[in-house]
C-alpha cells in the first residue's frame, strides 16, 4: 500500500466540467494517493449531474413552449 500524500484541490475542477466521466477518471487516479479527495472527487461529480438533470427535467419543458411562441413576423 502506498503511503497517502496530499494532492491538489485542482482536481475538483475535472468533474466540475466533465461531470460524472471527470469524477470517474479523477477518482481512479487519486484513489491511491489521496483517498479522501478521490471520494469527494466522485460525490462533487454526481452531485452536480443530478442537479443538471433536474434543473433540465424542470426548466426544459419551459423552454419549448417559450421557442413554440416565436415566430416569424413578416
Amino acid at each position: 500500500m502506498h503511503p497517502e500524500r496530499q494532492r491538489s484541490l485542482w482536481w475538483i475542477l475535472l468533474p466540475n466540467f466533465f461531470g460524472i466521466i471527470g469524477s470517474v477518471i479523477a477518482y481512479f487516479i487519486l484513489k491511491n494517493d489521496d483517498p479522501r479527495l478521490a471520494k469527494f472527487c466522485l460525490q462533487f461529480g454526481i452531485l452536480l449531474t443530478v442537479i443538471q438533470i433536474g434543473t433540465f427535467l424542470i426548466i426544459g419543458p419551459q423552454l419549448v413552449e417559450i421557442d413554440q411562441n416565436f415566430g416569424i413576423n413578416i
